[in-house]
């Protein structure tokens, strides 16, 4: 598992990032204090604190660096 943080201070960037992780067979988690939802989930990425940065869980065995790199516009910090 890798975790990056990432920031989705829009609805244009959360629509993005959703089309972006259905490319993907992975499971990916956003946590946000104790609650984990998942990333591919529009409404549940709605019902967090989006004024704050986010952990996003990548659950992938191979191919991180491409995914990582893919979200390059959302990631603030590894």
């Amino acid at each position: 598992m890798t975790s990056v943080q990432i920031s989705l201070n829009s609805i244009d960037k959360v629509k993005a990032f959703v089309n972006e992780l259905s490319k993907y067979d992975s499971d990916f988690d956003l946590v946000s204090g104790r609650y984990v939802i998942d990333a591919k989930s529009i409404m549940g990425i709605f019902s967090l604190d989006l004024s704050k940065p986010i952990d996003l869980n990548i659950h992938a065995e191979d191919g991180i660096d491409e995914i990582v790199e893919a979200l390059k516009p959302f990631i603030i910090s590894k």
